[in-house]
């Protein structure tokens, strides 16, 4: 009836802690005390009829196991670190492990030895691919690819401390080019302070040394100096960064040697929006930027950004100076997240360079992009056309053809799982039924005294794929069992004395009594509708998120 192991998308279950309704920080007193309280309603000696003594008899032992393992700080300790596979593996029994000391040095063993494998996992490749196509020169004849700039490295931690980077850098644009590579070498002294040294050799071939230290909680330092092993030039630079809140900060940047500059930043980012701009002067450069992108979902977002000035265009991911360009562009366009890898984007530019399309695929730390020169010229129909005729042809196809489709494969995989999965949430389902049975007395009786005092009354409370709500019965596959469960009861009896409820952090909700997961596999959201005094309010968290009612945050204008 219940799931131990990992939740979705490796996230701890935690389901004790949701089981006696306490946080997963809770002191063995706090345990004790929900213990007592669940065992007051599920004891089966309160009950004469024998259905509900077998319920009670059930939902008690799940209570009686949460609390001996909850109470017991050696089986506490591996159920928090490995869930119930670990407790169930045996490392809490044997003669080798009956001591506490013995114990803790087991567990160490196990997690040093976790610590291992990740560091030997965090071999980190990344690259980028940029190829130019031009359209007018493809028209006349002169080939379609104009250019093609690619960038590689490979990061890895060869210590706890220590870490290797490797790159490569190769730029062809027409009859100019250059190539570099690059080693870093980084070493984290604290956690505040790490120092890197750098070498690169093929067009700019120099070397470096770098220090970052953190100055306080929200600002941090850079100080580098390079020197050019073909000239002998040197490099000094100094960048401060600033972190204003938790979604905003700020960064100077200060260049002195043949190519002086100073330049300053600005990054803001949140839930929905991310926005960043810069301005910066040089001896030979100058120029700004900003982009702004807003999150319309949790998969699609738009984007739209600008540059002017005289810019010196960098090989990639290297310092490699290429060439320079007089900028003055506005760019728009949007992207849609196809998993949790992989992103695609189409962007529309347009400037005194030309009229581009751009499209860029991300597969983690992969990139590929593809600027298509359209027109060199500033036609304005050109221009609009180029805007209109492909956004309109996305849409139109996104209506009527990728978004059709993509319903039917969900629906397809949905009924798939369901089907699998629906001996077992149907017994869920009608072990929660139960479940709520035995709370329902306490659960009136609460309700109705906090109606009398003005208090928080659980009006409607619905846990599961909420999405499937807003479908109409007529679009509903009929197919498709509910993915969705009444939680009204168990919510109206965990309201406490002085009118509050409380959900912890990082506990699934499924594993609080009364409640079960109605949709293995799917995403889970708990929407509230409650009254508090004479005035309504709403709310809706998703499956690991905390839950703190009344707030005046959740009213819902009259």
């Amino acid at each position: 009836m219940s799931d131990y192991g990992d939740g979705d998308g490796g996230t701890p279950n935690r389901e004790l802690y949701a089981i006696l309704h306490v946080s997963p920080e809770a002191s063995e007193e706090e345990i004790r005390r929900a213990y007592r309280q669940w065992a007051q309603v599920y004891h089966p000696d309160k009950y004469q009829d024998l259905h509900m003594k077998e319920v009670a008899t059930q939902n008690f032992q799940r209570i009686c196991e949460a609390y001996e393992i909850l109470t017991d700080e050696n089986r506490r300790q591996i159920y928090d670190i490995y869930g119930m596979e670990g407790l169930n593996s045996g490392l809490e029994l044997g003669p080798r492990l009956n001591k506490v000391n013995e114990l803790k040095e087991e567990l160490e063993r196990l997690k040093r030895r976790k610590e291992q494998e990740k560091m030997l996992a965090q071999f980190r490749p990344s690259g980028t691919v940029v190829t130019k196509l031009s359209l007018p020169d493809f028209l006349y004849g002169h080939g379609i690819v104009k250019g093609m700039e690619m960038a590689s490295q490979f990061e890895s931690r060869v210590s706890k401390n220590d870490t290797l980077a490797l790159g490569g850098n190769l730029a062809v644009n027409e009859s100019s080019g250059g190539r570099a590579a690059s080693a870093v070498y980084r070493h984290q002294f604290s956690s505040a302070a790490t120092a890197e040294i750098m070498v690169s050799l093929g067009l700019q071939a120099l070397i470096g040394v770098q220090t970052t230290r953190h100055l306080s909680q929200h600002s941090a330092a850079t100080m580098g100096l390079a020197m050019s092993l073909q000239d002998g030039s040197i490099n000094l630079s100094n960048a401060w960064t600033r972190h204003f809140s938790e979604r905003a900060s700020g960064n100077i940047e200060l260049i002195l040697g043949p190519e002086s500059s100073i330049s300053v930043g600005w990054q803001k980012k949140d839930e929905k929006m991310s926005a960043a701009g810069e301005v910066k002067f040089g001896t030979s450069s100058f120029g700004a930027s900003a982009h702004y992108t807003r999150r319309f979902s949790l998969k699609s977002h738009g984007r739209i950004g600008g540059r002017v000035g005289r810019i010196v265009d960098e090989l990639l991911a290297s310092h490699v100076h290429v060439f320079s360009s007089t900028a003055l562009e506005i760019e728009v366009g949007g992207g849609r997240k196809l998993s949790n890898f992989s992103t695609v984007r189409m962007l529309y530019t347009i400037g005194i360079q030309g009229i581009f399309w751009k499209f860029e695929w991300h597969r983690g730390s992969q990139k590929l992009i593809i600027p298509i020169l359209l027109s060199r010229h500033l036609n304005p129909v050109f221009a609009a056309g180029a805007f209109v005729v492909p956004t309109s042809a996305y849409f139109i196809l996104k209506k009527f053809v990728i978004k059709p489709y993509l319903l039917k494969r969900k629906r397809q995989k949905t009924l798939e799982i369901s089907e699998k999965t629906s001996t077992q949430v149907l017994e869920a389902k009608a072990a929660a039924k139960k479940a709520q049975k035995l709370l329902e007395n306490v659960a009136n009786r609460k309700r109705n005294k906090q109606l009398e005092s003005g208090g928080l009354v659980i009006t409607e409370a619905k846990y599961g794929n909420l999405k499937t709500v807003r479908v109409s019965e007529q679009q509903r596959d009929s197919n498709l069992p509910s993915q969705v469960i009444d939680v009204t009861v168990p919510l109206n009896f965990l309201v406490n004395d002085s009118g509050q409820l409380m959900l912890h952090e990082g506990v699934k909700k499924s594993g609080i009594m009364g409640f079960c997961d109605p949709c293995p596999g799917e995403p889970k959201q708990l929407h509230v509708e409650y009254t508090y005094g004479s005035r309504r309010y709403e709310v809706t968290v998703d499956d690991y998120e905390e839950l703190q009612i009344p707030r005046e945050a959740h009213q819902v204008a009259d």
